[in-house]
């Protein structure tokens, strides 16, 4: 697995490299479309702490731990969220997807389909990975309901996982997709997104 900074393009998404001065205030746009920071069950910035959005961005990728993405609409070219390959492991050739957040007016398009659609792809067909996994507060149904969309099976939760900004103790439900799934997986992502 190459952990590097990488663009991956669709028909109508693409995911570029996390840069601040290339997409800082359409992050901070794309954020406060909806009060993105305001949602208890996220970890999305306030756009006046984007500083530290992007530094720890870097440094994560700087130790092939993370590779963010601003994800871009290709039509508009307007900075439409963020999302990221995290916990990249890649002795036991595993990744999970992560710290996905997109404006509350692309919310329900084809922006997450795709971009699930292009980060898949690349983890099992690049990267070769075996399992791609995705964690979400057990109480954002919205998310829960977006990642099974995309083929993903619930395998559990895991509780008392992690202590959100607010000091809420959440429950984690993991879902995965293995190479084993992959196959039906892409078939039907790439049906939905022609």
């Amino acid at each position: 697995m190459h952990v590097s900074a990488i663009t991956l393009e669709g028909r109508r998404v693409r995911l570029e490299p996390l840069s601040r001065t290339r997409h800082e205030a359409g992050m901070a746009t794309a954020i406060a479309d909806g009060s993105l920071w305001d949602l208890p069950v996220t970890f999305v910035p306030h756009p006046r702490d984007l500083a530290g959005f992007f530094e720890a961005a870097d440094a994560a990728l700087a130790v092939h731990r993370e590779v963010a993405f601003a994800t871009v609409d290709v039509h508009s070219g307007a900075v439409v969220g963020s999302t990221r390959f995290r916990c990249i492991e890649a002795a036991h050739r595993r990744v999970e997807i992560g710290f996905t957040f997109i404006a509350r007016s692309w919310q329900r398009t084809h922006v997450n389909t795709e971009a699930k659609y292009l980060m898949l792809r690349h983890a099992f067909d690049h990267w070769g990975c075996n399992r791609v996994e995705l964690l979400t507060d057990a109480r954002n149904l919205a998310s829960r309901q977006a990642i099974v969309r995309i083929g993903a099976r619930e395998e559990g939760t895991l509780r008392s996982h992690m202590v959100m900004r607010d000091g809420f103790v959440r429950d984690s439900v993991m879902h995965a997709i293995t190479r084993h799934d992959w196959p039906a997986v892409r078939t039907r992502l790439e049906a939905r997104l022609r």
